[in-house]
């Protein structure tokens, strides 16, 4: 889904157009360019004739209205049935009226003969508010909602395909803000660690226990996926970058590369000539299309058997705006992963439709890829689309507000492929899921994995993992999954593990060091001599995990020298040297926060929450620095306005404090921004304090912090306003200090 703006601004942010006739000629202007193009529905035979697409390539429609309406989300069990999250409720109109009705469904759809079609369709819940994320597990499945950071699982007791157990397995607590800018992925990670997007948060399911540990920073909007590594590939839809992340593991921090993305990267060749896109005429181009990605969602790195070899390992990226998706070649290099596009001057999949709005690509049981088309007119959400923006008129000129209600499921083929046969893998001994571990289709590797783990009788399939991780004759993937697996049951040997840090294959040790950690923070003088025998490794990624897991761990005394000669070896390579430098930078941060404590301990906390919900959320426009994120290939040229030295951040209060409850419109200082910043009033009085907090008083800022109960009187004061403020009635109310 489209989440184009970052949620959070201080008095100096993000502004619409300036006014609604403004709006509403710069659309028709706009609009009197380019053709007429469809209106209402095209038939499902003609839609998927619409598609263009690679030869040998073809699209099947697997599910549509009225099986599924409004889908967003699908995932499978181990026997292949698929979950699909229906946001029935979501955009039924331009306003979102009764968008927070709890009147969605997750539907449950089987293919009881095995032809590959689903024949067999229940709604396994009812009456959700929007749900956003499932995880299958064993005869359960894990549900996320929107508006809250509770999960639940579900389970059919009685085999009539409708859920009827319940159980709170995490309380997480309400989660405020556009239901756009809330998590998304709840995908279980190679290493067994459930991820999310959001959140800088990681979660682990196992007998009944629910653990969770603390990411340096969070990522992503909407969609998440991995590669075969463990690596995780974000996108920052609001932040119009296309991927994110995927350099390592999240749990070492984000780290960013030179030209991972190429300026050749950002072009993009959609078809479909329909200018409604958030970002105004900035982000429309010559033929009526968008010029940009502006709303990437869904992405996966597909990893099937199903399809042409050569698509494996390929990131494939949905652009719902665009109607098109994107395949990036990616290639990993002395250390550092770049993307490129794999069809120059075209994209992979494309279409005209206006109605194709693509919002998930996830891999298959049967090897294949899927591609979630939640099918409608409108994809942005109504903090978009508020009367008098660029693209209500847009919206209102073309009657896309009338197109709700559908929905399509699509399977990618070839024409000299076939599917793969349906899993039964719940009905399987334990020790006989493990010979799915290598299996060339990750969907059945990282099924029988997560089911091996989740059993109670999981020991009894140590003894054949402990074989297949030694087995030099065996793909290196499938021991790595093998050894992920005895992780999962902690079941992984002091003996297996030292054997495997000194296996040729340098892949295997890398991931036996990500598994050494555990050992490390137990002081296993063992586990650290084999660890310390690797700082002489010649191979750039042994180098680089040994790096980060000595920091993750703390830098233990014992492992000094490892690290001086690993810096010393491969202190060339841009990988460990931003790794060094993230390291310097820590201990620098750790000493100022250390005596922002000392100094003022209830605004270091406050600045600590506002610092989290920044990096959460509104770095993607307002950049890591506060002064704005550039806009690719405009130089001088920023998403959002800067924070630095800002009036109406540094003020009384009362103007940061007004601009973060109801929004701000208008140009700032004689410059105009596209979009809208929707309105907080959905958040906490304490949360507005701790990010106008953060704000003003970071990016070389200073000023007094902002409390809740100043918060509290502001709101009340302004309890009536329901449009967002220009900046001369800011001004008005928190007049700029002189000479600023």
């Amino acid at each position: 889904m489209k989440s184009r703006l970052s949620l959070l601004l201080a008095a100096a942010l993000i502004p619409s157009s300036p006014t609604r006739a403004d709006n509403a000629a710069r659309a028709a202007e706009q609009l009197e360019k380019f053709p007429t193009y469809q209106t209402g529905y095209l038939s499902k035979d003609a839609s998927l004739k619409s598609f263009e697409l690679p030869e040998g390539y073809a699209l099947e429609l697997v599910l549509s209205e009225p099986q599924v309406k409004e889908p967003v989300a699908i995932a499978w069990d181990g026997n292949g049935v698929m979950y699909v999250a229906e946001m029935r409720t979501y955009m039924q109109d331009a306003d979102a009226t009764g968008e927070q009705t709890p009147a969605s469904r997750i539907s449950r759809h089987e293919d009881t003969n095995g032809d590959g079609t689903y024949d067999r369709h229940t709604t396994y819940i009812d009456k959700l508010l929007l749900p956003r994320m499932i995880l299958p597990l064993d005869d359960r499945i894990i549900v996320g909602i929107t508006n809250t950071l509770d999960l639940w699982t579900y389970r059919d007791t009685d085999n009539d395909g409708v859920a009827d157990e319940k159980i709170k397995i995490y309380e997480g607590g309400k989660r405020g803000g556009n239901m756009e800018h809330q998590p998304s992925g709840l995908i279980w990670g190679l290493d067994n660690w459930i991820y999310l997007t959001y959140q800088a948060t990681r979660y682990r399911y196992t007998d009944g226990q629910f653990i969770t540990e603390k990411l340096p920073r969070s990522s992503g909007q909407w969609g998440l996926t991995q590669d075969d590594d463990g690596r995780n590939y974000y996108s920052v839809a609001g932040g119009e970058v296309a991927a994110e992340g995927f350099q390592q593991p999240p749990l070492y921090g984000t780290m960013n590369l030179k030209n991972q993305l190429p300026a050749s990267f950002q072009e993009i060749f959609p078809i479909a000539q329909v200018p409604d896109v958030q970002g105004g005429p900035r982000r429309v181009g010559k033929n009526g299309a968008i010029n940009h990605f502006t709303a990437v969602a869904g992405q996966e790195v597909f990893r099937g058997d199903g399809l042409p070899a050569d698509l494996y390992g390929d990131l494939l990226i949905p652009e719902p705006v665009g109607r098109f998706i994107r395949r990036a070649k990616i290639t990993r290099s002395n250390g550092k992963t770049t993307l490129a596009n794999a069809t120059p001057g075209t994209e992979f999949i494309r279409t005209r439709d206006v109605n194709f709005r693509p919002v998930q690509s996830v891999t298959g049981p049967d090897g294949c890829l899927y591609i979630v088309d939640m099918h409608r007119g409108i994809i942005q959400q109504g903090n978009w689309t508020r009367p008098g923006s660029y693209l209500r008129e847009v919206i209102n000129r073309n009657g896309l507000d009338k197109n709700t209600g559908h929905g399509r499921i699509y399977r990618l083929v070839h024409k000299n492929h076939q599917r793969g046969v349906q899993p039964k893998l719940r009905s399987q001994t334990t020790p006989d899921l493990v010979r799915h571990l290598g299996h060339r289709n990750s969907w059945w590797r990282d099924t029988a994995k997560k089911l091996i783990i989740l059993r109670k009788d999981r020991q009894s399939a140590v003894p054949v993992l402990e074989k297949l991780a030694l087995d030099k004759q065996q793909p290196t993937q499938a021991r790595i999954t093998a050894l992920w697996t005895l992780e999962g049951c902690s079941a992984v040997s002091e003996d297996l593990l030292t054997t495997l840090l000194a296996d040729p294959a340098p892949r295997l040790q890398t991931h036996a060091i990500r598994v050494a950690e555990s050992f490390v923070k137990q002081n296993n003088t063992t586990v650290i001599d084999a660890l310390a025998r690797l700082g002489t490794s010649t191979d750039a990624e042994v180098a680089i995990q040994l790096l980060n897991s000595i920091r993750y761990c703390g830098n233990p005394a014992a492992l000094t020298a490892t690290t001086a000669a690993v810096i010393k070896q491969h202190g060339q390579l841009e990988a460990v040297a931003t790794i060094n430098k993230g390291e310097a930078k820590r201990r620098a941060d750790e000493h100022k926060a250390r005596q922002a404590r000392r100094a003022n301990a209830k605004l270091a906390k406050s600045m600590e929450k506002g610092k989290a919900v920044y990096q959460q959320i509104c770095f993607a426009c307002h950049g890591s620095d506060g002064k704005g994120q550039p806009l690719a290939g405009q130089a001088g040229h920023f998403l959002a306005p800067s924070f630095v030295g800002s009036p109406r951040v540094l003020g009384n209060g009362e103007a940061v404090i007004l601009a973060l409850l109801h929004g701000v419109q208008g140009p700032i200082n004689g410059k105009t921004y596209d979009g809208l910043m929707p309105a907080q009033q959905n958040n906490t009085d304490p949360w507005i304090a701790d990010v106008a907090t953060y704000i003003r008083n970071s990016f070389g800022n200073k000023a007094p912090a902002i409390t809740s109960s100043q918060v509290a009187s502001v709101r009340k004061k302004h309890s009536g306003r329901k449009n967002a403020w220009t900046q001369q009635e800011l001004e008005r109310l928190d007049p700029p200090q002189q000479g600023r």
